[in-house]
């Protein structure tokens, strides 16, 4: 049988290489489309690589022109938040225009199935949790800015030139592939999960907690993390439902469970058989005291179900980095 292709772009980074393993075990061919700028020619191991930069109008016609993908997953984004704010024109540079000439180059190659990495990052602050797809959408930082104009764009794409899309808006990934062959490997690195494990394996001083004195069960923050297979296979299943003739949606990937970041620490040090020592600071300008997902339209829609617990993401995520040698 053969393999169907599909342009994976930012295939190379943590959530597209989880998601290129997750197409290879479903009859897809990824081709994986990525300047390595935060990603790894190490996690491109189900499909070929092709280096290139959204913002490179020629060389994506070359790719299109060459593989044919009957569909394009677009991840390559400038993700940090603290960074959009320091550096917003490589935020527009790379999210809006590099984002728009992707969407240029998939109507020239005639594609009608487009899957888009965001984020609850659109939302904003929140009006109501659980937030579920209605939510007013008012970002407070350039990052979540840069996602909202691409999902306004793609909107008016449907309408106007027939490209169909899922809009994927991620809360917390995290985990990694159990069998330790991909995993989070950010530099620098700066989420919780990632980090606290470095504190637990003497690689850090410690971790630092902004702000105990939130209106929360415990005073601090409340995300919700969700292992990073589960959105890989979400992502799966809103490709095939493209394909199969399914109309543009977006949806929330989340757990619909919120999880405060002293229990997140209490469970690392629970898994892993090691405490380290943890810093209460000042709360960080721009976070919000609690984001989880209302997820029941992706159930609906795409027939999606969590599988793992937050002790299974940390599992995979400990084993990961505490044996990993690609982290230096």
């Amino acid at each position: 049988m053969t393999e169907t292709p599909v342009l994976v772009v930012g295939g190379a980074g943590y959530i597209g290489s989880h998601t290129c393993l997750q197409l290879s075990q479903k009859g897809f061919l990824p081709i994986v489309y990525d300047n390595l700028s935060n990603g790894h020619s190490e996690f491109v191991k189900w499909g070929p690589l092709e280096k290139g930069d959204i913002r490179d109008r020629t060389r994506l016609n070359e790719v299109l022109s060459k593989y044919k993908p009957a569909a394009i997953m677009h991840f390559a984004a400038l993700i940090e938040v603290g960074e959009s704010v320091k550096d917003p024109p490589s935020f527009y540079e790379n999210n809006v225009i590099g984002s728009l000439t992707l969407l240029s180059a998939a109507q020239a190659a005639g594609i009608k199935a487009f899957v888009f990495s965001s984020t609850c990052a659109t939302y904003g602050l929140p009006e109501k949790v659980p937030m579920d797809e209605t939510h007013r959408q008012q970002p407070i930082n350039p990052y979540g800015r840069t996602k909202w104009i691409i999902e306004q764009a793609l909107s008016d794409y449907d309408a106007y030139v027939g490209l169909r899309s899922a809009v994927l808006r991620y809360f917390n990934a995290a985990g990694a592939d159990p069998e330790g062959r991909i995993g989070e490997w950010h530099t620098p690195e700066t989420h919780a999960i990632p980090l606290a494990i470095e504190a637990a394996l003497g690689r850090r001083a410690g971790f630092k907690v902004f702000g105990s004195d939130y209106e929360t069960r415990d005073g601090t923050c409340v995300r919700d993390y969700i292992h990073v297979l589960d959105l890989a296979d979400a992502h799966v299943r809103a490709l095939q439902y493209l394909l199969d003739g399914g109309s543009s949606v977006a949806l929330n990937l989340g757990t619909g469970t919120g999880t405060t970041v002293k229990e997140l620490l209490q469970t690392i040090e629970t898994v892993s058989g090691r405490d380290f020592p943890v810093d209460y600071v000042d709360r960080r300008e721009g976070d919000s005291p609690a984001l989880v997902a209302n997820n029941d339209k992706a159930r609906q829609v795409l027939g999606w179900e969590p599988q793992s617990s937050l002790e299974d993401i940390i599992r995979t995520a400990w084993r990961w980095h505490s044996s990993s040698n690609l982290l230096g």
